[in-house]
Parts: structure tokens; sequence; C-alpha cells
């Protein structure tokens, strides 16, 4: 049965509605319309608005209703219609999202999910192709999950709407219309991967390529690519960046003893600077060459017909590859 990301993701929050009546959809137009990108394509019309529910446009009350709702039991799944338009919520997010449970030591949590379609590749102008996934890392409190395939989507929204503390759901937006071999039905309980782990989606032994989202794709094509260079690269989907999966990482790092960080937003204070960071502290003696990083440029998210310049590819990856064959 092929898939689409879109249609594993609304799979996702209706299995979810059905079987937890605490659970509730709200956003700006998530209701009648379905959704901007048709993720809650139906659910209104299944469960009624009440429980899929469209707000007016401000993001700081629909993620501070949110928080009430939380608060009285519910567990609230906030769509934000792209990346750049989370930002007046970002307050919410930061001062009370993260910070309820241990403000009340322990005796409150706050079980929100809140969607985030992120990242380039769509020809969007810059308030639609953002990637604020440092932002969301840096916040101690928050799980940070970012799907790259569409059984992850599916598999990785139950996850974040059944977790007990709040989940910021970084959905890469350019990836919704891929598909793939997969029935939700077909999925049981313990299919449903755990946040917080990792996946290998490809074995290697020259040099592993460390990458998430939107950028897993680029990384499984240069891996391909590599192959007429005589490398073999290994790619490991990250899947999780808060809570880090440093056991899958540093074996893969060890394996190869070259790594390479891949993800399209800036590389300066970016994620990836974490990642090299904590991949050089525990695999030290095992790298034969620094840890590299192909990434986005410093700079605001560039016109459309300039993206493909900015986003990194396949060239670049294998330029970084190079110089780690390089520097021994």
């Amino acid at each position: 049965m092929s898939t689409t990301m879109v249609a594993a993701l609304n799979a996702a929050l209706r299995d979810s509605l059905r079987e937890d009546a605490s659970v509730h959809v709200l956003g700006e137009d998530v209701g009648t319309l379905g959704g901007v990108f048709r993720v809650t394509d139906g659910l209104a019309a299944e469960f009624g608005a009440q429980r899929c529910l469209d707000t007016p446009l401000a993001e700081a009350g629909i993620l501070g209703t949110a928080v009430g709702m939380a608060m009285y039991g519910l567990r609230p799944v906030v769509e934000m219609q792209f990346d750049a338009f989370a930002y007046p919520a970002f307050e919410q997010v930061v001062s009370h999202v993260a910070k309820m449970r241990n403000r009340t030591g322990g005796r409150m949590g706050l079980p929100i999910t809140i969607r985030v379609p992120y990242g380039g590749g769509v020809g969007g102008v810059e308030h639609h192709s953002d990637s604020s996934e440092a932002y969301y890392a840096h916040t101690p409190g928050l799980h940070v999950v970012t799907p790259a395939t569409v059984a992850d989507s599916y598999g990785l929204l139950r996850s974040a709407i059944a977790s007990d503390d709040p989940v910021v759901f970084l959905e890469p937006k350019r990836l919704y219309w891929s598909a793939a071999d997969f029935s939700p039905a077909e999925v049981s309980t313990a299919q449903v991967p755990p946040i917080g782990r990792a996946m290998v989606r490809r074995p290697g032994t020259s040099a592993t390529l460390l990458t998430y989202g939107p950028s897993l794709p680029v990384c499984l094509e240069a891996a391909q690519a590599a192959r007429a260079e005589g490398w073999d690269l290994a790619v490991v989907d990250l899947r999780s960046l808060v809570p880090f999966d440093d056991e899958t990482v540093c074996a893969a790092v060890r394996a190869t003893g070259r790594a390479v960080v891949v993800h399209e937003a800036a590389g300066f204070a970016g994620v990836g600077a974490e990642i090299a960071a904590r991949v050089t502290e525990r695999c030290f003696h095992h790298l034969a060459a620094p840890v590299l990083r192909v990434t986005g440029y410093d700079i605001p998210y560039p016109p459309p017909m300039l993206e493909k310049h900015h986003l990194p590819s396949v060239d670049r990856i294998l330029d970084a590859v190079a110089r780690l064959q390089w520097e021994q």
C-alpha cells in the first residue's frame, strides 16, 4: 500500500483521536479546510468541531489555550501552519510549556504536541522555509522530534501524542508528498518507535553521515553516489534531537572513524555543532579526522530561485567526505 507522509500523519492523528478522548487538535484552518497541507483533512467531519477546532490567527493564543487544556487533563495537538509562524508563540513554549513540570515540582506535566511544518526546498518565501530546530533543542523541558520517512511520521507522531512531556514535532514539508509502501492499519503498538532512538538507514565503512528530517534523502543519495568514488558511507537518521541517542550515533561513528553532520539550518550554533561536540567528546580516540558539517549558510533564507545553492547537496556532502579522507 503506497502512503504519503501527509496521509501517514493524518492516520496518526485519526487513530490517536479514536483511541483517546482526551486528544484534541487545534490550529488555524485545521477544521473545515483540513490544514494548509491537508494533514488534518476529514478530522473535523469525523470527530466534530469540539475535538478538531479552528482557531483565530493568533499563535500565542493558540498555544496558551493548549497550555490551559493540558492543565485540565487534555492532550492538545497544536498545528503551527509554517515554521516561522510559530515564533509569536515562542514565549509560551519557553516560559510555560517547557517549564511547567519543573515549576510544579513534577506534579503537573503538559502533554502537548506542537506540530511545525519546517524547512525549505518547496520554493517558499522566507517565512515559509525556516529550520528552527535549534531554538527548541536548546530549551530544556522539551522533546524535539523530526521524522524523515512515511513510517516514522506515523509512529513518532503516535509516540509524541502519547508522551506525558511536551513534544515539538517538526515535519519536513518538502517530504510531505513522498510515498512509501506502508499501511498504518498494520502497525501494532509494539512497532511504534519510541522517542529518543536514532536509526542506521545505511551501514558503511568509510565515513558516517549524521542527519535528520529533510536532509535524509539527500544523504542517502550522496551515499549512493559515493560508491563511484570507492567510498562506503553509513547514514544515520537521528529522528530525535532531544533526547539524543548518543549510543547509536557513537557506535556508528566509531565503526568508521569519520563523520559528517548534515542539516539545512544555518551552521553557526546549529544542532550540528552540538552533535559534532558530542561525537568528538565521546569518540575522540576513534576519530581519524575532525567531525565536519554540511549545513545551510549563515544567512536569512534566500529567495526561491536561490535556495538550491543554500541547501546541502550531494556535491557538498561528497566534498566534505573527500576532506575527511585527506585530513588524516
